[in-house]
């Protein structure tokens, strides 16, 4: 980690962080997917949790906080841990199901959150505003019942390369034999971060996942299939994807296989996500390239792995920033904007009405057009969105990443694919960068502005898009508790604000 600071907060201050921290999205996948509106108390939003008909009211609507039970007529405030078991006999009502697994992801969430405070006070942010927007999310996925879980580990197993704590750390640099190299597209940037001994290939490796799979690698450690070769001598730094790493010297992304569930999944570069990860790279290339406007794409070049643990030592490269990004132009990650971070535009702009126009020019436009000419559906979420801004902090550029989360028509029906963009785009991307605006400037209304920008463009979804009584949301909580896959979103309807706009 960066440099030192003394004085470390009191305990109880993060305790009482961490619980507002974890409590949040929590109480928004109760709120949003199983609990029923029930009119307000004291000055409070109330709900009927309608497996228990219990009463619970919380404080605020974007990121609820101090949740209440109603309890022999009076309001009782609970804590984390006891929400937890209030969320839990609610899903076991509702669903008929039992889960012990995602109440424990849960506290380990909360608990994961209690050691970032503690890390982050004593570590200085990274000066760099691209690199501090990545790092900057104590929160996380606002709609994830927990959304900072890390696998259940140890604390110090994982926080040494927790982007939350500021991590930046060498790349474990390994030896792969010739004869078991498996690779596909243009991998000749692993050949440049070391020197490989004659009949080997260079493979890096996150130093976390080699601790969590080491195990079973030993036989090819002994028989000369894998040797060891050191450390890189730059160091990378984790994105808010924990298992991608940027390295600014090289100019370059890595994203590698991560034997830890974060949020909906176990983080393995997936064989089959690796085999069809060029004609989707591509497809996303071409739509973004032949875009009226200064859009671009973070290309995934190429991977690398071995034939004998393919998933668990695969590598990808992608695309660093500097190829396409404006010259002057400063890429920030969207879902830094939504939890904020010193130095963020959104929180400084000036006139946040044009300051949201031009957000919506840069961001709307190239989505939009890569799913209606060329059957690209962008995972355009707060994650996989950079967008840069100019030297007055306006938008002037907006570039997408991650083929592993792009859709191809027609692999998925027109109407699913539909579905998949507004819930990325609209849901989970516009709706919270709105939210953090009108947060700050409360005279806003964000939502004819939208409107504007979507009839602009001529696509037949558009017209029912603006007057739909709903729009879809992914139920996360739920997802989880039924042990769905994660790549098989399941939406429920929720109120369109730009029905009303």
């Amino acid at each position: 980690m960066d440099r030192v600071h003394l004085n470390p907060p009191p305990a109880a201050d993060v305790a009482e962080r961490a619980d507002v921290h974890a409590v949040a999205p929590l109480l928004n996948c109760l709120l949003r997917e199983v609990a029923e509106p029930h009119g307000e108390s004291g000055g409070r939003r109330v709900y009927r949790l309608p497996g228990s008909d219990r009463l619970l009211r919380v404080l605020g609507e974007r990121r609820p906080a101090e949740p209440e039970v109603r309890t022999d007529g009076t309001w009782r405030r609970i804590g984390h841990t006891e929400l937890v078991k209030l969320v839990a006999d609610e899903l076991r009502r509702h669903t008929g199901l039992s889960n012990h697994e995602l109440p424990a992801e849960m506290i380990d969430s909360r608990d994961a959150v209690a050691a970032l405070l503690t890390a982050r006070a004593r570590a200085t942010p990274p000066d760099d505003l691209y690199l501090r927007s990545e790092q900057c999310l104590l929160t996380g996925h606002p709609h994830h019942p927990a959304p900072k879980a890390r696998g259940g580990g140890p604390v110090a197993a994982w926080l040494p390369y927790a982007p939350e704590a500021h991590a930046r750390f060498p790349l474990t640099l390994l030896g792969l034999r010739e004869d078991v190299v498996v690779e596909e597209g243009d991998t000749s940037a692993l050949d440049a971060l070391g020197e490989a001994p004659p009949g080997y290939r260079l493979l890096p490796a996150h130093p976390w996942q080699l601790d969590l799979v080491g195990p079973d690698l030993a036989e090819a450690f002994a028989d000369g299939r894998l040797v060891r070769l050191g450390t890189t001598g730059f160091d990378a730094w984790p994105t808010a994807a924990i298992r991608t790493l940027y390295a600014p010297e090289r100019d370059l992304f890595l994203k590698f296989s991560l034997d830890v569930r974060i949020t909906n999944d176990i983080r393995r570069l997936w064989r089959h996500d690796l085999l069809k990860l060029r004609p989707t790279d591509t497809a996303a290339a071409t739509a973004l390239g032949a875009c009226d406007g200064p859009a671009a794409w973070l290309g995934d070049r190429g991977y690398r792995t071995a034939g004998f643990a393919f998933e668990e030592l695969a590598v990808l490269v992608r695309d660093g920033l500097r190829g396409g990004l404006l010259p002057g132009a400063t890429p920030l990650l969207a879902a830094g904007l939504v939890e904020g971070f010193e130095g963020s535009p959104l929180a400084d702009a000036v006139d946040p009405a044009a300051w949201w126009e031009a957000y919506l020019a840069q961001v709307v436009p190239p989505a939009l057009a890569a799913f209606a000419e060329h059957g690209v559906v962008l995972e355009a979420h707060l994650q996989n969105t950079l967008v840069a801004v100019d030297t007055d902090g306006i938008p002037v550029q907006a570039l997408f990443r991650d083929a592993e989360g792009v859709k191809l028509l027609p692999d998925v029906s027109r109407a699913a694919g539909w579905e998949r963009l507004v819930y990325c785009l609209v849901v989970n991307h516009l709706v919270e960068i709105a939210g953090a605006l009108v947060e700050r400037r409360p005279t806003l209304d964000p939502w004819p502005a939208v409107r504007r920008e979507l009839a602009r463009h001529d696509l037949p979804e558009i017209p029912d898009l603006l007057s739909a009584p709903t729009l879809p949301g992914k139920t996360n909580l739920l997802l989880r508790w039924t042990g769905a896959d994660g790549a098989d979103a399941r939406y429920l309807p929720l109120p369109n604000p730009l029905a009303g706009a």
